[in-house]
């Protein structure tokens, strides 16, 4: 095969190009001529005016190849890392979709670069069009050293490229599990508060909130004893703490069965049991260890006060009934009002401070 010029003849469908304003056309049995084609002669002064183009060498064309194949690669990835997104069925149908554009777009550039370096004089040779593309891919690839993945193309991506992949759709799955979480959780938390807000509603209650910081349960606590005196609580949350620490050692014998491992309930002894006991009352007292059922236990006895626990998600509970007053479930004033959330937060459970609503 040989490079020929024409002119205004029907070309082939062969690979066709532009250099130095002359069509060149990779046909057989021609030999080359040097005749500008008449609709590309320009006038005199016009030629002379316009400047000339400065033909490419094969080192910047290969260069220039390079460079596109590195862009559509890019772009192929950005391209995965969205399609990642989404349920699994819509990932496969974008991956597809994905698969598809990028088949068009690497066919048509290595089309493009195959008839860009016929123009230099590079070609397969053959007559029969299927297999001079298959030559000029071979081309494409073996000079430019690089080739773009599309489904015809079964060479292995670099490594790179397969780390740059695998670390998009990880960070893709990643930020759908906590659409996924967040999604659930606030789901969860208006269910709880609504069927919170049924219960209190017919008590004239409403929910206070109380500061997330680990102090919670005796925040609230400390909350109903001011409302119960009208101005400030007796106890800060701190002294509530130090309260409950010192009433369970006091008692400890009532709370050490709690603090039984398997092995001590078998009958076998275990030496660390106390100090289990003593090292959880100085969390309780010292730092801000989450309160529960152990603690509310001692509160109900240090203050004398009957204290519920209102809920949406589990049954309510109440605590010190020998120091209700009054009748009713929730009737008494002198009652200590709580709630628990279970999924108030995404770090966990929460204890607030039930108020009259005309407060």
């Amino acid at each position: 095969m040989v490079l020929s010029v024409t002119k205004g003849s029907n070309w082939s469908s062969s690979a066709q190009c532009h250099c130095l304003g002359f069509h060149f056309q990779i046909r057989q049995g021609f030999e080359m001529e040097d005749t500008p084609k008449a609709e590309d002669q320009l006038p005199e002064r016009a030629s002379e005016s316009a400047p000339q183009k400065i033909p490419e060498s094969l080192e910047e064309m290969l260069s220039r190849h390079r460079k596109e194949i590195s862009q559509l690669q890019d772009k192929e990835i950005g391209m995965k890392k969205t399609a990642a997104k989404g349920s699994k069925a819509e990932q496969k149908a974008k991956k597809k979709q994905v698969d598809e554009e990028v088949s068009k777009l690497s066919a048509k550039l290595k089309e493009r670069h195959a008839g860009e370096l016929a123009c230099l004089g590079y070609s397969g040779g053959n007559n029969d069009n299927a297999k001079e593309k298959r030559n000029l891919d071979t081309l494409v690839k073996a000079i430019a050293g690089v080739s773009v993945s599309s489904q015809t193309d079964h060479s292995k991506p670099s490594k790179s490229v397969k780390r740059r992949e695998k670390r998009a759709q990880q960070e893709a799955a990643r930020e759908q599990r906590i659409q996924e979480e967040q999604s659930n959780i606030i789901s969860d938390r208006v269910i709880e508060n609504e069927k919170l807000e049924r219960k209190l509603e017919p008590l004239g209650l409403t929910v206070n909130e109380i500061k997330p910081d680990g102090h919670c349960l005796y925040r609230a606590v400390e909350n109903q004893l001011a409302v119960h005196s009208g101005g400030s609580s007796p106890y800060t949350y701190l002294e509530l703490r130090q309260m409950v620490a010192a009433y369970m050692r006091k008692h400890a014998t009532d709370f050490l069965p709690f603090f039984l491992s398997e092995n001590e309930e078998g009958g076998e002894s275990d030496d660390s049991l106390v100090e289990r006991f003593e090292n959880y009352c100085r969390e309780v007292e010292s730092t801000a260890a989450w309160g529960g059922q152990l603690e509310l236990g001692a509160l109900t006895h240090i203050l004398k006060k009957h204290i519920m626990i209102f809920s949406g998600s589990f049954p309510d509970v109440e605590m010190g009934k020998e120091y209700k007053s009054g009748s009713g479930s929730g009737s008494s004033a002198s009652s200590i009002m709580l709630s628990y959330h279970k999924h108030a937060f995404g770090l966990g459970e929460h204890y607030n401070s039930l108020i009259p609503s005309s407060v």
